[in-house]
């Protein structure tokens, strides 16, 4: 009975032990060196032994805080996690690095880590910042302060200022072109058509051929067929002899043409323009047989008066088309422009501020 009582007590006793060691904690803090120099480096190991499921939380600080009077936190490496034991526990590591500028003893307080919700402290650690001996019998052998050094100059660091600078320099030329081309009313891209010459003698006979499809000399609007038929002469005579006959009155054309035609040629014409003129502003009604004589009368002066131009390849006339823009069409591109401002000035200020920080 006895021995039976002592077997379970000690079954009991390695349970508690066997509990216990799995849901052990451990904190070890060492430094590399008890000495340094003011202003070097220190770095402190930071060893936690915990379960593999636990939840570590270690310790940080901001940089340059103090965590005593004269001893100031510079950085800290990333931790690594070993795991021991088929996994079931886990040794966190890391590093943090301290620097003093004051010389003196420190005492280093515990680090402080969080497993699963509960403080667990290191020990706590001594060192001892150590100052600079100065030979003061010989100063003269105290070196001064150095003068600043202008870094060298890094393409790297300025690509982003030179990228900049010439996406703005494209958007300047091209509001100032928008805007020259608003301010004028004209399109901001300029469509181009080809016209195909055609000899002057030939446009004429395909307006005549217009006119008598249309058969307006048979109507009662005499007006509107010798405007139509007087217009068609004179454009063909400013082509035909170069000066503007469309601009001239009916009277200095024949005398015009008195210099380069002879009186055979002028005459039918001569009463041709001398009808129209009745017809356009005396309200002279004419007969359909007199409307056909004249048309006859013109088509005899084109085809005596005519230059045969030689066989060649056609050569097309180039026709710049300039269109009006739309109200809405122009207030579009009024808000483009703000915008394109806008975007311009986003990107000189952030030239400037590259600049000024680059220079700092």
């Amino acid at each position: 009975m006895i021995n039976k009582i002592k077997l379970i007590l000690l079954t009991f006793c390695c349970v508690l032990a066997f509990i216990e060691a799995k849901g052990q904690v451990t904190v070890d803090a060492k430094l590399d060196s008890a000495e340094i120099f003011i202003g070097q480096r220190i770095g402190v190991t930071l060893d936690v032994s915990a379960d593999a499921k636990s939840q570590v939380d270690l310790p940080d600080w901001d940089s340059l805080q103090q965590i005593v009077p004269g001893l100031e936190f510079v950085n800290a490496e990333k931790a690594d996690t070993d795991f021991v034991n088929d996994g079931k526990r886990m040794v966190l590591t890391r590093r943090y690095y301290f620097t003093s500028f004051d010389s003196a003893l420190y005492m280093i307080p515990e680090f402080e880590v969080n497993v699963d919700g509960k403080s667990h402290l290191s020990k706590k650690l001594a060192l001892k910042v150590l100052t600079m001996d100065i030979d003061t019998l010989h100063a003269d052998s105290i070196c001064g302060m150095k003068a600043e050094l202008a870094p060298p100059f890094d393409w790297a660091e300025w690509r982003l200022v030179i990228i900049f600078a010439v996406i703005a320099v494209i958007i300047a030329a091209l509001l100032a072109y928008v805007a020259w081309r608003l301010k004028n009313n004209k399109p901001i891209i300029r469509r181009i058509r080809t016209k195909q010459h055609i000899a002057p003698h030939k446009a004429a006979m395909q307006k005549i051929e217009h006119i008598k499809e249309e058969k307006i000399w048979q109507s009662e609007d005499s007006k509107e067929y010798y405007t139509q038929l007087t217009d068609t002469l004179r454009q063909y005579i400013k082509e035909r002899y170069g000066f503007n006959a469309l601009e001239m009155t009916s009277f200095e054309i024949i005398q015009k043409l008195q210099e380069v035609n002879d009186e055979s040629a002028i005459s039918e014409l001569r009463e041709l323009f001398q009808t129209a003129d009745l017809v356009k502003f005396a309200k002279y009604s004419t007969l359909i047989n007199e409307n056909d004589r004249n048309l006859v009368s013109a088509i005899e002066y084109i085809n005596q008066t005519k230059l045969e131009e030689p066989e060649q390849k056609p050569q097309p006339e180039v026709i710049v088309v300039e269109e009006k823009r739309s109200k809405v069409a122009k207030y579009v591109l009024i808000g483009s422009i703000v915008v394109a401002s806008i975007v311009l000035l986003g990107v000189i200020g952030f030239i400037i501020y590259r600049i000024y920080m680059l220079t700092l």
